[in-house]
């Protein structure tokens, strides 16, 4: 069975889309400390979160920001995903999901068929980072790359 990183390097290669692949050291994967070791701008990571509805049977989604703004999970996410509460998906549910341990889920190895939704502020930028599917691996690509995965460009998806 491959790893969620090895997933990551197959998904990201057959975009068709200028990236390079970042090792690091898993004790930075956290943004911020991955920034100020690495020395990236906060205003070009993002932060892809999984969000499930509360109620059953339980819907989820992810939702990619740059990691300086606030997903609004509560009027954006909750509207687009047709429930009335959400949240964040907990560790748990969002290894399950996606094989991926937190600092380090991406949208280039989601689920099949689950909807994938960015903010507009990022689609402007020349490159963003990603996560890489687990902690060791970053992503730097151009967001083309995402609408490319399918993503749906969403107007104020983090405040």
């Amino acid at each position: 069975m491959q790893s969620p990183e090895d997933l990551v390097r197959a998904a990201v290669a057959k975009l068709g889309v200028p990236y390079e692949l970042i090792e690091i050291d898993p004790g930075f994967a956290d943004t911020a400390a991955f920034c100020e070791k690495y020395g990236y701008p906060v205003e070009r990571s993002c932060n892809t979160i999984i969000v499930a509805s509360r109620k059953e049977p339980k819907k989820f989604v992810a939702c990619v920001v740059l990691a300086h703004t606030c997903l609004d999970v509560n009027k954006r996410v909750t509207k687009l995903m047709g429930v009335s509460k959400a949240s964040f998906a907990s560790a748990e549910e969002m290894m399950a999901l996606t094989g991926m341990q937190v600092g380090g889920v991406t949208p280039f190895a989601l689920p099949p068929g689950m909807p994938l939704y960015i903010d507009d502020r990022m689609v402007g930028l020349d490159w963003i980072i990603l996560g890489g599917g687990g902690r060791g691996l970053k992503v730097k690509t151009s967001p083309e790359a995402l609408i490319k995965l399918g993503a749906e460009v969403v107007s104020e998806l983090a405040g």
